[in-house]
């Protein structure tokens, strides 16, 4: 049976953990869903997911848990890994906030990206669109309080630009090797990344 791990610490959680379900169905594979709240549990996956959430929050409970150095070192050794949102900015090897102008601390690095936290504004600055993906064509992408990649270098590479109207074209999705990091929130509209992360977490 594969095992898909999801970080559940704070945030969309439970929706990660239906999307996957639903992805194991529409599969026709036999996945069971793990809820990582503690480090012995990352020995015994085959996949990973870093929710969306509030990256501070998130980052600051996983190393109060001794999970941060496992995490990383999972992450690193290969595991296939679908971060969102919040999980992307943990990832990324440099961050900013865009309202507080400072740049994040303790990310773990592994993906060769900058990010701007919050780089929409706050929560009312919401808002749901159309997205063409490599790989994966036109998905609905939900943005909550997102982040955007500012800098992207090798073997990291974008996957999807949004055409923003205060910001311009922006990087929303990056794909490197056995990662894949979202903007937006697709455990909201599609199972699509999902099913990519249950079947390369089979391979």
């Amino acid at each position: 049976m594969t095992r898909i791990g999801v970080l559940a610490l704070q945030g969309d959680v439970e929706e990660h953990i239906y999307a996957l379900m639903k992805a194991s169905k529409t599969s026709n594979l036999n996945v069971e869903v793990v809820e990582v709240k503690k480090p012995s549990q990352l020995d015994s996956i085959d996949g990973l997911v870093i929710p969306g959430g509030e990256s501070t929050t998130i980052r600051y409970l996983a190393s109060y848990i001794g999970l941060t150095p496992k995490l990383k070192a999972k992450i690193e050794e290969g595991i296939p890994t679908l971060a969102t949102c919040a999980g992307l900015v943990i990832l990324a090897k440099k961050a900013r906030d865009a309202v507080l102008k400072e740049p994040e601390q303790s990310l773990l690095g592994v993906l060769n990206v900058e990010v701007l936290r919050n780089a929409f504004g706050r929560q009312k600055d919401s808002f749901e669109t159309k997205l063409l993906v490599e790989g994966f064509g036109e998905v609905k992408a939900v943005f909550i309080r997102a982040p955007i990649v500012t800098e992207v270098w090798n073997p990291a590479k974008p996957i999807s630009k949004l055409n923003h109207p205060k910001l311009g074209e922006v990087i929303v999705a990056v794909k490197q090797e056995n990662i894949i990091g979202l903007a937006f929130h697709p455990e909201l509209t599609t199972t699509a990344f999902h099913e990519w992360l249950i079947n390369e977490a089979i391979k």
